[in-house]
């Protein structure tokens, strides 16, 4: 996953060389070892720190002998951490050609396998865990994307995810937050009934709302802090957009408008013949 997506931010970072994403990493690989707690930042880009991204994969069942799905993986920060503390069988899928080989090069030997491809559709394959990890609310359509998901996993697999939950942007909110476009947010309550449409059943869910507002908080004043190192790799636009994102996540997580959840999620012995 990215946060250009999960966080609502996402532009072409792609130039004419093909850069666009190595500077983007580069620019702000300093501002997010700022914002998390020492021992937090494992090459994620998103709220997520290091401890609840292996939380949220223990709770899946994630162990050397499992086969893992990581979609959306971006630089695979999470994926390499996920593979180095607990063993297993990684492939990450990413549509960012340039973030797929950043990850290739990280790797440094885990076994961990990329490919470079759009989602959806998933990879089929009788998976026992998908990660999607905070780039849910980039999909417009989540109960086609959760219908393969469920179908990517073995029976008795699991889906570990994080999912933003309220009522859709109003126009006011579309026109302050960035690319706009990419934040579809899940209403309350419905990512349950969507998750058993398809044979999912949560088994397991935790509130992160107020964590994540305290490192989306971070992220912003590191921003603020960093903003003579990074306007100058990345534009003042850019850097305004993250930043404007980065506080609208803090203000809608702090009041309620957004509550953030991580889950994991059973797939069925068997799956509905069709789901509407």
């Amino acid at each position: 996953m990215n946060d250009a997506q999960a966080l609502g931010v996402q532009r072409d970072l792609a130039s004419g060389d093909g850069s666009g994403r190595g500077r983007y990493d580069a620019a702000l690989r300093s501002t997010r070892e700022r914002a998390f707690e020492p021992g937090q930042f494992a090459g994620q880009e998103s709220f997520m720190t290091a401890r609840e991204i292996l939380a949220l994969a223990r709770r899946a069942g994630v162990r050397r002998s499992s086969r893992v799905l990581d979609l959306c993986c971006g630089v695979a920060g999470p994926g390499r951490l996920v593979t180095r503390a607990l063993g297993c069988d990684y492939l990450g899928v990413d549509a960012d050609a340039e973030a797929v080989a950043l990850a290739r090069e990280r790797a440094d030997g885990l076994p961990c396998r990329f490919e470079v491809g759009s989602v959806p559709p998933v990879p089929e394959g009788g998976y026992d865990v998908v990660l999607l990890l905070e780039t849910l609310l980039a999909f417009p359509d989540q109960p086609a994307l959760l219908r393969q998901v469920a179908g990517a996993l073995r029976p008795g697999g699991r889906f570990a995810f994080t999912v933003e939950q309220g009522h859709q942007l109003t126009g006011a909110e579309s026109r302050l937050m960035p690319a706009a476009d990419t934040v579809h947010l899940t209403p309350e309550g419905a990512i349950v009934d969507r998750l058993e449409r398809v044979g999912l059943r949560v088994v397991w869910q935790h509130d992160v709302s107020d964590a994540h507002r305290r490192t989306a908080a971070a992220l912003a004043d590191a921003l603020v802090a960093e903003q003579g190192r990074i306007v100058p790799r990345l534009g003042r636009r850019r850097w305004t957009d993250l930043l404007a994102a980065h506080r609208l996540w803090a203000d809608w997580l702090a009041s309620g408008r957004v509550r953030k959840l991580a889950v994991v999620a059973l797939r069925s012995r068997s799956q509905p013949s069709s789901c509407s």
